[in-house]
């Protein structure tokens, strides 16, 4: 069905007020609903009656709206069924079962007044409504709690909705591990340990999590009573379910078997911050489904204590089921609006680190690694401006005597049987996860598969005065890594924006050889979908922090932050794409030129931005109506002769509506192409060629595609700029040319401007 033809023949004429709410597609059949004020449903019946009549204008030209209506099969009033956007298994069967529903209100021009109706209404039918909701910018998102018969009571309470959606419940994956060492090493380590002041300059790391016992003595150090908060005073502060706590010991020092074990000095540069977004089972009945709510609330309690502090926030908190499979959710959504900073213009972006999602399913464990590829990253695991974490292992010996019959799930260097992937997501979803950090193993024998201390990580226990240490696992330790990573790279670099400490860390990721055994073909060269396949399950593999933080001789790394204003608005022409920005790159081409001719060269290439969400079933129909913008990258090919010539071909690729352009055989030698590396808000490919190949590579062009601040002009948002981060680095085999100290010199010559 064509539904973008459907809003858009019926919102030629905006006064008509006639709006498509959602849109779905089940087996063959899209169905759509479209929401018709009083007394316009006679603009439909003209539109039939000039189908019927075959209506042409004087010069023959068919006015009978057929490319529409040929489509349509049936025409009827929509019912609380027709609204249900979620998984149909999870509506009720039974009309009078009473759950939590996610509605999801249109604007309509007054968002209060919609938001106020719609309460007064829900009270009639004697539903209960949540006191918060969520907006966006063509939705307000609340709860209710109620049946699909008093759901169904009144008309209007249904003309006040755009869609509904089964509420989530939060996933309660937290377990209790047994004491793995003693008393005397925690006093050693503290004694070798130096810990960064207490002032708003030192880098933070937020959880938002089960909140943190701060007694503990590996954990005292890193964080004060103040900044431990709640978003229900009800809970406390302090952590009784024994997952917070064990997660800022791995942030604070990571794995602890590698802290205990040293004799070296232990200097950490980052602090903690704690909120208590979740109690322990059970005890969160109601609010504790409203997560989108929740998590922004969690996320503005240390800001509106601490201010002007930097941090990185981090959970580990998931829904307890995959069905979104990629698509944004209210949580996902309320996620990348405040990365984006949508409610303060962009000014100040906020960097989330997320775990993917864990399988706690012992069989699943025992049908490793193919039971994978079918267990897919929670919510909000999907969220386009966060990183995701997935979890891979190097833990493969086991230490317990009663546990020698058992042998390692996962093999060193593979993804931990713990772990979720994007396998199966629709292609116009972010490839995620992001990276891989290490989250433990489980081992099996001939009768199945079982969780073993030994394969764990060990970290602190929010009881001290019964034990000081347990263990953890999953994508749980694994995000606390990768939170840990953040921090140390704002330690390094305090001036760089959250897009580009995200980009760092995805750009010194690689792919162990475990990994590409399992997910690349041994019998042939891989293809690009070999590639995708391999990152929706791995990521880009497991960051280095050295890689991250320098250059080498023989791997250099650039990176830039700048912004461009992808749209304007023309007269006459609405809203077109405006700029597009031509970095040149300071390559050492002397140097590259005078490596052995046939020296193989990688060239690796990160762009990370944060887009504005506009989730809403129709949003999920088409890649220009979710993100507020998209950007692309491309690089100056041998064929272009100068630069006007890249210029003019990267032109005529922007304006495109496609996913980018056709795959060039001119330049193949991409692990992805343009048109797999452009999903979500952080696009990554990777090129080998010679170096004197590279050497002729001397420009990178960043330039804009559709989103919703060009498709939905009446937002107004059009004009913004788009903040980026673009890093770039080239990596030969080590030889004595150095690539460093050329590129070091030429960027470091002052610009002089004459007056």
């Amino acid at each position: 069905m064509a539904f973008e033809s459907l809003g858009h023949e019926v919102g030629k004429d905006a006064r008509k007020k006639i709006e498509v709410l959602s849109v779905r597609v089940e087996g063959d059949t899209t169905y759509a609903n479209v929401f018709v004020p009083e007394g316009k449903l006679a603009h439909f019946e003209k539109y039939v009656e000039d189908y019927l009549a075959e209506r042409k204008n004087a010069k023959g030209d068919a006015l009978d709206h057929r490319g529409l209506l040929n489509t349509i099969s049936e025409i009827r009033r929509a019912e609380v069924r027709a609204l249900w956007t979620d998984d149909p298994a999870l509506l009720p069967q039974d009309s009078a079962e009473a759950i939590w529903w996610e509605v999801w209100l249109p604007v309509r021009g007054n968002r209060n007044a919609v938001l106020a109706d719609f309460r007064k209404l829900a009270a009639l039918a004697e539903c209960q409504v949540s006191e918060h909701h969520i907006s966006f910018p063509e939705r307000t998102i609340v709860l209710m709690y109620g049946t699909e018969q008093q759901f169904s009571t009144s008309v209007m309470t249904l003309n006040c909705v755009a869609e509904l959606r089964r509420a989530k419940e939060t996933a309660h994956f937290f377990d209790g591990m047994t004491p793995a060492e003693q008393q005397e090493w925690v006093d050693e380590t503290v004694d070798r340990l130096t810990v960064a002041p207490d002032e708003d300059s030192t880098p933070r790391v937020c959880l938002l999590d089960s909140g943190v016992n701060p007694v503990h003595p590996l954990i005292a150090p890193f964080v004060a009573r103040s900044d431990l908060h709640t978003v229900n005073p009800a809970w406390g502060l302090d952590d009784t379910a024994n997952h917070g706590t064990g997660l800022a010991g791995l942030v604070a020092l990571g794995d602890l078997s590698s802290a205990l074990t040293t004799s070296d000095s232990l200097m950490v540069s980052h602090r903690l911050e704690s909120v208590k977004l979740t109690p322990e089972q059970g005890a969160n009945a109601g609010d504790s489904r409203q997560h989108g709510y929740l998590f922004a609330e969690a996320v503005s309690r240390p800001e509106v204590a601490a201010p002007n502090r930097p941090r990185v926030f981090t959970s580990a908190v998931t829904s307890d089921d995959e069905r979104d499979r990629g698509r944004p959710s209210a949580w996902s959504s309320t996620v990348d609006r405040l990365a984006s900073d949508y409610d303060g213009a962009g000014q100040f972006p906020r960097l989330f680190v997320l775990c993917a999602g864990n399988t706690q399913d012992a069989q699943s464990w025992a049908a490793y690694p193919a039971s994978l590829g079918s267990r897919g990253i929670r919510d909000p695991g999907q969220a386009w401006n966060a990183l995701t974490v997935g979890a891979y292992t190097e833990k493969v010996t086991i230490s317990e005597p009663d546990a020698q019959g058992f042998v390692p799930v996962a093999p060193s260097g593979g993804l931990s049987p713990f772990t979720r992937t994007s396998n199966g997501w629709a292609s116009a979803w972010p490839l995620k996860p992001d990276v891989v950090f290490e989250g433990g193993n489980a081992g099996k024998d001939a009768l199945g598969a079982i969780g073993i201390n030994s394969l764990n990580l060990l970290t602190v226990h929010n009881l001290p005065r019964e034990r000081l240490l347990t263990t953890t696992n999953a994508t749980s330790a694994a995000s606390a890594l990768g939170a840990r990573m953040a921090a140390q790279l704002m330690v390094a670099y305090p001036a760089l924006r959250p897009e580009t400490i995200r980009a760092l860390i995805v750009h010194s990721a690689d792919w162990t050889a475990t990994m590409r055994t399992i997910y690349l073909p041994a019998h042939r060269h891989p293809s690009k979908s070999d590639y995708v396949n391999l990152i929706r399950h791995c990521g880009w593999g497991v960051p280095n922090l050295e890689r991250a933080l320098w250059s080498a001789g023989n791997s250099l790394t650039l990176v830039v932050e700048d912004l461009v204003h992808p749209f304007k608005k023309v007269t006459g022409k609405g809203v077109v794409s405006r700029d597009m920005n031509l970095h040149a790159l300071p390559w050492p081409k002397a140097q590259l030129e005078a490596l052995p001719p046939d020296t193989q060269v990688e060239l690796c290439i990160t762009l990370s931005y944060f887009i504005e969400p506009n989730p809403s079933a129709r949003g999920t129909s088409s890649k220009f109506h979710y993100p507020s913008h998209r950007l692309r990258f491309d690089v100056q090919r041998p064929l272009d002769a100068t630069t006007d010539d890249f210029v003019a071909r990267i032109n005529a690729a922007a304006e495109r509506e496609d996913d980018g352009d056709p795959i060039d055989p001119r330049d193949p030698n991409w692990l992805l192409g343009d048109r797999q590396r452009h999903r979500g808000s952080l696009h990554q490919d990777i090129w080998h060629g010679t170096a004197a190949e590279l050497a002729n590579r001397g420009f990178i062009s960043v330039y804009p595609a559709k989103g919703w601040w060009r498709t939905r002009p009446a937002q107004e948002r059009y004009g913004l700029p788009a903040r980026y981060s673009l890093i770039v680095s080239i990596r030969t085999p080590e030889t004595d040319v150095d690539l460093y100290t050329p590129v070091a010199q030429q960027v470091a010559v002052p610009v002089v401007v004459n007056t």
